[in-house]
């Protein structure tokens, strides 16, 4: 049974403890008191205990309770919500704190997209780390959308995307363009062209998923059409595996895309950053007539009290990338490339980062 508070007594007199908002918080998220007190580090009965003791302070029920599940009431949600903004608000205190005495130590809680990842990750994690070594990233790897939830509710600082965050209250940094490639089976009729026109690609480009920014990208690259290209594609190909293309299959990731270009089930658009590490593949990348690529964006809250973590970790990036198209990565001799990269000097790697202003749009 749940003791209530006296309804008489000045309502801002109960004490709210962050802690159990925390516990509250848990449970909304796992719907069970057994695995949201595993997530709470805490033994079951302390968690539940502690529910009913905030219920208790604010006399009203929270959650309804069955053997096989836990759900919020009508009121329950309400609180919910105000607690999450209460957690973000002191965990934006406590770095705020932070931030004045070094905003380069403590975490950095990073989101980036898919099709970046794999490929920029490896180039910056070891010199961000020797730059800034306080500054650990927790890294965060999903489509854009997420990344721009998680950043309105403060569960990241800052994302890495490829499309601008159409957010009014998320702010941009343009750091750098990436080119996008042509990938071929290697006996396309357009294998031996130095050059190839994106509209050429356009009856059999196969894409990533929906949720994926390169999908639209590459679509609106070459003229495609978003709810028919996996029926354009089909049009372009053998009967036997045409079945295939316009049926169910989807790639969600770049890794299987090119699986299916390699096999002969059509072309794609590749981020010239990603082009290394599919060389050894059965695919063919050629430059586009057309030039066309994506904008790869740093965007965080106006209000993040961090910038010059945001300018250290710009600086890193464009070290790394500036210096790869410097040496013509994309496309010659990649794995050369690669090897150079590491051998840059220390010094250039370690050389101060911090700024006082706060990342500007360029």
């Amino acid at each position: 049974m749940i003791e209530m508070r006296d309804p008489g007594a000045p309502f801002w007199s109960f004490p709210v403890n962050l802690q159990d908002l925390r516990y509250l918080v848990a449970v909304a998220e796992h719907r069970h008191f057994g695995r949201a007190a595993e997530a709470s580090n805490v033994s079951q009965p302390t968690l539940s205990s502690q529910i009913r003791k905030l219920e208790g302070e604010l006399g009203v029920t929270l959650l309804e309770r069955t053997n096989k599940r836990v759900d919020l009431t009508p009121v329950g949600g309400q609180v919910l919500h105000h607690a999450r903004r209460v957690l973000a608000e002191a965990g934006q205190i406590e770095t705020v704190a932070q931030a004045a005495r070094d905003p380069l130590a403590g975490p950095l809680k990073l989101g980036i997209i898919p099709t970046l990842a794999p490929y920029l990750m490896p180039l910056i994690l070891k010199p961000l780390k020797h730059a800034c070594p306080q500054m650990p990233l927790e890294l965060w790897e999903d489509q854009t959308r997420s990344l721009i939830d998680g950043l309105r509710n403060h569960r990241l600082d800052a994302a890495l995307l490829a499309t601008p965050p159409d957010a009014p209250e998320i702010t941009e940094l343009r750091l750098f363009d990436e080119p996008l490639l042509a990938a071929l089976p290697l006996h396309h009729r357009l294998a031996a062209s130095r050059k190839i026109s994106e509209k050429s690609l356009a009856g059999e480009l196969l894409v990533l998923a929906d949720g994926h920014c390169l999908a639209h990208q590459a679509l609106a690259a070459c003229g495609a059409r978003h709810g028919s290209q996996r029926n354009a594609a089909a049009s372009a190909l053998p009967r036997a595996i045409a079945g295939a293309v316009s049926g169910s299959m989807q790639a969600s990731t770049l890794e299987t895309l090119v699986n299916l270009v390699a096999a002969g089930y059509g072309c794609t658009l590749l981020p010239a950053l990603a082009a290394d590490s599919f060389q050894s593949r059965e695919i063919v990348l050629r430059p586009l007539a057309g030039e066309s690529l994506r904008t790869i964006r740093l965007v965080s809250r106006p209000g993040f009290p961090r910038p010059q973590a945001l300018r250290a970790l710009e600086r890193v990036i464009l070290q790394a990338v500036n210096f790869l198209w410097k040496s013509g990565a994309n496309l010659q001799e990649p794995r050369k490339v690669r090897h150079q990269l590491r051998q840059i000097q220390k010094s250039r790697i370690r050389a101060p980062l911090i700024h006082k202003s706060t990342p500007s749009a360029r």
